[in-house]
Order: C-alpha cells, then structure tokens, then sequence
C-alpha cells in the first residue's frame, strides 16, 4: 500500500458545482434547461463533449464570442461562492490539517484562476490549464502536479470525477486515484477495470480525510 503525502483535485464537477454555469448557457441560446442537459447526457454517453452541445444548439458556436457577448449584456460567466460544492472546504482544509500537501488543477480558461482564488479555499497551489498550457489527459499535466508537490507521483492522489480525463491519465502517470460520482460524467462514465484501480471511489468529498488518514496508517 502506497503513503498519500499530496491531494489534488480537479475543479469542475470535484469542488464546483457547474449546474447552474450549464443553465445560464442554456437561458443564453434560448434552450429550456432540461433539453440542454438530456442533450449533454446523450453526448457524453456516445462520447462527445460540452462544446458539442454548445455546437449542436447553435451551429459554428464561438465560445470567446459569445463570452464577450455575455459580458457585454451583464450575464455571469464561470462560477463564484454560490457553486462550491458544500463539501468541499471542509474537506480540503481537513486534509492540510493532517500535513499534506493540497492542490488544485483542473481544465480550466484562463479566467477561472481570479474566481477561484476568490473562494478563499485551503490549498498549496491553483494550476489552470489554460495558464499552465497544459490539458488533461496530456501527461505532462500530471508531470506539473507531481513536480509541485514535491514528491513521487505513487505518493499523490489526484481526485476527480471524469473516468477519461481524471482517474485514466492519472493513473497511468503512476499516481493514486480517486474517483467522485457526480456531475454529469461521474454518472454517465463508466469502466470498471479503471475504477478497480483506483484507491477511493467517492460519492461525495465529505468522508475523503478519515478514508485517506485510514489509508496512512495502514501504509
């Protein structure tokens, strides 16, 4: 059994609530709420992506576009306080208090950086994709999380819950996974080789200290 000496986590649907980020979308291109998530459900289960659905309602979708268009009506763009998941503060600050590391990386534009440094959470390093140049599942991503925590990549955890993007790439980087059902790829995602070999499955953040301080002193 490996230590955990470092936590990260992803930010969409791990610490962020993107409910409501998809329903304003959804208000914006004039689509009932409930169409624009069965639609995402669809296109996630057959393998798309949340650009697809964007596509699919409005034909030649420009996303810096139609942000400075919301901008320029008042309309919010990414998120704030109100979409943190409840669980997450608790979590992130009760892990620091057992002396590990804890961070945050996830796919994120450039914009996110300001907003989540806002929230005032616990952690020892925000990475944004768009700020690093790096996306997941590029290796290269998990090689920044790991050379920010100062120690071996089978020593940190990486949370998150997208099977493709999150609990894959970070395993075979040869770090430790943990796997979040929710949000709508936590629950339409699937592959049970790959969650075999994660270290947690999670259905929400609330437990994760005790199971990783469990898992500790048993290593």
């Amino acid at each position: 059994m490996r230590e955990i000496r470092a936590v990260f986590f992803d930010i969409g649907e791990t610490l962020i609530n993107e409910g409501e980020i998809y329903g304003r979308w959804a208000d914006w291109l004039g689509v009932p709420r409930h169409t624009f998530l069965t639609k995402l459900g669809a296109l996630l289960a057959t393998g798309g992506t949340h650009m697809d659905l964007l596509e699919y309602f409005r034909p030649g979708f420009d996303l810096e576009k139609e942000q400075r268009r919301r901008v320029e009506a008042g309309v919010p763009n990414g998120f704030g306080p109100a979409d943190l998941y409840p669980d997450a503060r608790g979590c992130l600050t009760a892990l620091r208090a057992q002396g590990l590391f804890v961070g945050v990386a996830g796919n994120q534009p450039v914009e996110a950086a300001e907003q989540f440094a806002a929230l005032g959470l616990e952690a020892d390093v925000v990475g944004i994709s768009d700020v690093w140049g790096l996306q997941k599942p590029d290796p290269a991503f998990f090689a920044r999380c790991e050379e920010l925590a100062g120690v071996p990549a089978r020593q940190v955890l990486y949370v998150g819950d997208r099977v493709d993007n999150d609990v894959r790439p970070s395993l075979a980087y040869g770090m430790q996974a943990a796997f979040l059902r929710r949000g709508p790829w936590g629950f339409i995602q699937g592959d049970d080789e790959a969650l075999e070999g994660c270290t947690f499955v999670l259905d929400d953040l609330e437990g994760l200290p005790a199971l990783v301080a469990a898992h500790n002193a048993a290593a």
